[in-house]
């Protein structure tokens, strides 16, 4: 397994640990407590900790060889099984959240016990920290190698795992805090409404990051061209290639997590016999498959007037 794979494989596993502990945790202090806001913590552990299921299979679905039935391998499959953990987190987490905050304030039940709620928040806050910390400093490698902010690279890389671990420790972190100040309030004042408040804050806050996880997968779904970045680089690769003098089209898409499949039309060096010119572009297309990331490389030759392309 290539070591990007396996450090988001890593990420994901140390996601799902801390999550599974910290549901056990908040179930046990919504019981004990009967905060709203605890139960939507609850709620939205147990859908994080579901994901992180998913999003397991995700990693290893992806990774099967390409076969007769799908000549381009399974990298999709990716994207399928982190919409399905998106979907998820958007009907338990925030669904569950956003019901009971509302039931909570027509129907607000007596709270007690807020010490344990508060211990349960602060170890669950050190536990998500960690989680949070491993998916931060992958995307934070990969994206000072490609010119971007952590958000950015967040948002538009190809790994669906990563940045669903990412962005669900995020707003993880930002959902403890708004339970301890609904939580605070709520046994600072006597009232049951900012305990509500913060149960559906919560759960809108998970939907917001559901509906964005949900159009990042569709989009690579659909078909995701690489970055200009990414793109300028194959050119580059192209060009430099003793072979070939020119390139005038070039299209790079995702297949999966780090993986391409490119199509460029290419201009090469000398006048070849058609025999020759088949021969020639049918290794080219090999030596770019060598690559790690190149699923399948497919050339065409270029005509004379066409516009020459480049980095």
């Amino acid at each position: 397994m290539p070591e990007a794979e396996s450090e988001s494989t890593l990420t994901v596993v140390l996601a799902f640990v801390a999550n599974l502990l910290i549901a056990a945790a908040k179930t046990v202090a919504a019981i004990v407590t009967g905060s709203a806001s605890m139960v939507a913590e609850a709620a939205h552990s147990w859908a994080d900790a579901g994901n992180e299921v998913l999003l397991l299979v995700a990693n290893r679905r992806s990774q099967a060889p390409a076969d007769e039935h799908h000549p381009l391998g399974y990298g999709r499959e990716s994207y399928v099984w982190s919409m399905f953990a998106a979907l998820g987190l958007f009907a338990l987490g925030a669904g569950v959240s956003i019901t009971h905050g509302i039931q909570e304030l027509f129907h607000p039940e007596p709270s007690s016990e807020f010490v344990v709620a508060y211990i349960v928040l602060g170890v669950s806050f050190l536990l998500e920290g960690v989680s949070f910390r491993q998916a931060f400093r992958q995307l934070r490698s990969e994206a000072a190698g490609m010119d971007r902010t952590v958000l950015q690279h967040a948002l538009l890389t190809s790994d669906p795992t990563t940045r669903a671990v990412f962005a669900e420790d995020a707003a993880a972190l930002t959902g403890l805090i708004i339970a301890f100040v609904g939580v605070l309030l709520h046994q600072v004042t006597g009232s049951p409404i900012p305990d509500a408040i913060g149960s559906i804050a919560v759960g809108v806050l998970l939907a917001v990051v559901a509906i964005v996880l949900v159009d990042r997968n569709r989009r690579f779904l659909v078909g995701e061209q690489a970055s200009p970045q990414l793109r300028t680089a194959g050119i580059t690769t192209l060009l430099k290639l003793p072979e070939i003098e020119r390139v005038t089209f070039m299209r790079m898409e995702f297949l999966g997590p780090r993986r391409v499949y490119l199509v460029a039309s290419v201009d090469l060096v000398g006048d070849f016999v058609e025999s020759k010119i088949a021969e020639t572009l049918r290794a080219l297309e090999s030596k770019i498959e060598s690559d790690t990331y190149v699923v399948r490389a497919v050339l065409t030759l270029s005509t004379k007037d066409e516009a020459s392309i480049g980095p």
